[in-house]
């Protein structure tokens, strides 16, 4: 069969380029090393049917290989239980600081559960949790963590200030704050407002400046309930923060019998008003033990517990045996998580021998989950890193250790300025480890990635800055800080929200995502939600695999198919190296938006493949695909070529009573065409097409 020609109207030939030059090799990878998916707590109940017998077949007839294990109690502001079975610091009371056991017996751990904290300060985040600073109960309070104190970083607390912040919602003249000190409380510490306009995190963050109220700075004192005038008159502000510095280390509600209790600052109530000359203060704060309340965010949470905090319906974190005997890891190494933000350094050292005891083969542990997106200051996370690192390497000194792992972002992570004026967190946490010596411990750094997380709806259009945003984000990673010698890992991603099956978009974008990421150089990336949702359609993450409640397939969504031709048709699905090479595309719109992208790999079995993605959703376009080499002329395809593609002619939505379904439902069409330096391979509209042969001498 020769190639396939467009119509008249299209046939002007346009061009995708491959950089063949042996000496340009962009990356080289092996497929069941890299291409990955990754799997997060599961709702209470399901993971036996999930990882079981069929549907487990199903679910990995997409392709992945490797995964990565999500650790998600962390955004949930909960301490995680990993093994049940262990021990609390206060046994008597079951409750302190919980280690889970090192040592496995014959009893699997089959599920691990959450405890949530209750020396929480924040308002806001994952989850149904609430802030004790401001929930109405004078006996509950927040406490920073005793990690971040001298007593286990070596250094000053004034080097790890903690702070609580809070958002009154709208600026409002106030002059006074109230503050019910817990013990221990601050000795010194500074009440600031917030001169930026924007919130100060993300956006906000270097548009504005923490400053110090007149009357706010106190370097005396004395704990329990003080009111303090900020200022002589009324000054419109939204946001307060109490920057602590040093502690009375005067023991909480726990006791003496543990240093951890001693250490820190703590808080029972946050009040923030107007204070008359007769001594009377108006509170301007909502309290309430629920997300109704005002808005609070602290620094850091001690992660002390009690047994009667656990909420098993909170979901499943899948215990790790069963995880690792189900199947889903197909036996390959695994990424596998630590909690580090609200853990103890033992508890993460017992869970990483754990799992060598047990044989399991581990790549890399992520040391935390999101500690950007919790606001933490990165020398914060550096401190913790230290401890944890130290604590892993007694027990397992081959253990890889990274991380952070950031939220999606589309730039630099930016934090309150240091002394120094740097805002970069990760030049800073990479700073503070070489400071300490510690940069060997930091063996790969990962991210996660969200173009649209927070868009409900999305236009096909923003389908066309994904390599872009890939290109740039991987660029400042580099720039600001990130070692060169070390890889670099998209652990958790998907395009968003506002990504219905009712269309191919999503599979579109999947293939641009992968072939932009590891284009740039990836070790690895890692497809998020892998496991799919009983009952219902789906959207977002659910959109991998259709399932009924009875946990039957139903129906397999764009990015399923997407994944097939990622992982079975452009690479070969085993483990030898891959080299690709970047491609370039002329075929744009009038508004020079790129309609064709490429993605090209010299795969083991000598065959070039290159993945075309059409992102334009009305027209099929007619390229030519030459593959230069410096100085060397140009190859093209010899001889048969493979042609396979799946996209909007492959599959179909159809509305019903029920909401919708697919039909026709795949599969990929596959067909041969003829190669040679002339050939034009048509690529339908809104799809993926991978052109697989050998290239002339």
């Amino acid at each position: 069969m020769s190639a396939l020609l467009v119509p008249a109207i299209l046939a002007r030939a346009q061009k995708v380029t491959v950089d063949a030059d042996p000496a340009h090799v962009a990356n080289t990878f092996s497929p069941v090393r890299s291409l990955g998916a990754a799997i997060d707590r599961l709702r209470t109940g399901t993971p036996d049917h999930l990882l079981k017998e069929l549907l487990l077949h199903e679910i990995l007839g997409a392709g992945w290989q490797t995964v990565t294990y999500r650790q998600n109690t962390e955004l949930m502001v909960e301490a995680w239980h990993w093994n049940p079975a262990g021990k609390w610091s206060n046994a008597d009371k079951q409750e302190g600081y919980f280690t889970g056991n090192a040592g496995p017996t014959a009893e699997m751990i089959h599920s691990s559960w959450a405890y949530p904290l209750p020396h929480r300060g924040f308002s806001r985040g994952d989850g149904n949790g609430w802030s004790r600073l401001t929930d109405g109960d004078p006996q509950s309070y927040w406490k920073s963590n005793p990690y971040l104190t001298k007593a286990f970083t070596g250094e000053d607390d004034s080097l790890h200030p903690q702070w609580v912040m809070i958002d009154l919602g709208a600026k409002i003249d106030l002059n006074a704050i109230r503050i019910a000190w817990a013990n221990p409380y601050s000795k010194k510490y500074s009440v600031q407002f917030w001169t930026g306009e924007l919130e100060p995190f993300y956006e906000g963050t270097t548009k504005g400046t923490w400053q110090t109220f007149p009357l706010g700075n106190i370097t005396e004192g004395k704990g329990g309930t003080v009111t303090l005038k900020l200022v002589s008159w009324m000054i419109p502000v939204r946001y307060i923060r109490i920057w602590m510095t040093e502690s009375s280390n005067t023991c909480d509600s726990h006791g003496s019998a543990d240093k951890r209790n001693c250490v820190g600052y703590a808080i029972n109530e946050l009040y923030a008003g107007a204070l008359a000359s007769d001594g009377s203060f108006n509170d301007y704060v909502t309290h309430f033990p629920s997300r109704e309340q005002t808005v609070t965010w602290p620094s850091s949470v001690d992660p002390w517990t009690a047994a009667t905090d656990l909420d098993q319906s909170r979901g499943d974190q899948v215990g790790f045996d069963f995880f690792m005997t189900s199947g889903i890891t197909r036996g390959l190494p695994t990424m596998v998580p630590i909690a580090m933000l609200y853990a103890t350094p033992e508890d993460a050292a017992n869970e990483i021998a754990y799992l060598y005891k047990r044989h399991y083969p581990i790549s890399y542990v992520e040391m935390g989950e999101e500690a950007d997106g919790q606001h933490m200051l990165p020398e914060d996370y550096g401190a913790l890193y230290v401890q944890f690192a130290t604590a892993i390497h007694k027990l397992v000194p081959e253990a890889k250790l990274g991380g952070p792992p950031f939220e999606g972002t589309f730039g630099d992570v930016e934090v309150w300025p240091d002394v120094n004026g740097k805002v970069s967190w990760i030049g800073r946490f990479v700073d503070y480890l070489k400071a300490h010596g510690r940069l060997n411990d930091f063996t790969f750094f990962s991210f996660e990635h969200y173009p649209y997380q927070d868009r409900p709806t999305y236009s096909w259009a923003d389908l066309y800055p994904e390599p872009g945003y890939v290109s740039h984000i991987v660029q400042v990673w580099k720039d600001n800080g990130v070692p060169s010698n070390i890889p670099f890992f998209m652990t958790e991603g998907n395009i968003g929200g506002g990504a219905p099956p009712s269309s191919v978009k999503s599979g579109l974008w999947l293939a641009d995502y992968v072939g932009s990421m590891m284009a740039e150089g990836a070790g690895g990336t890692y497809y998020f939600h892998y496991m799919p949702s009983p009952g219902g359609t789906g959207s977002g993450f659910g959109n991998f695999l259709h399932i009924d409640a009875d946990y039957k397939v139903v129906g397999y969504p764009p990015q399923y198919l997407a994944a097939q031709m990622i992982t079975k048709e452009w690479v070969q699905p085993i483990d030898a190296p891959h080299k690709q090479f970047k491609a370039s595309s002329d075929v744009n719109d009038a508004a020079g938006n790129v309609m064709v992208t490429a993605y090209a790999v010299e795969r083991p079995d000598g065959q070039w493949s290159v993945m075309l993605v059409n992102r334009d959703q009305f027209n099929d376009h007619a390229v030519k695909v030459s593959f230069a080499a410096g100085s060397k002329h140009d190859r093209a395809f010899a001889g048969k070529v493979d042609r396979i593609t799946f996209g909007s002619n492959e599959y179909q939505w159809r509305k019903d009573a029920t909401g919708g379904h697919a039909d026709p439902d795949g599969p990929p069409s596959k067909s041969t065409v003829d190669g040679g330096p002339d050939a034009l391979y048509q690529i339908p509209k809104a799809s993926i097409t991978v052109l697989r042969g050998m290239l002339a001498e």
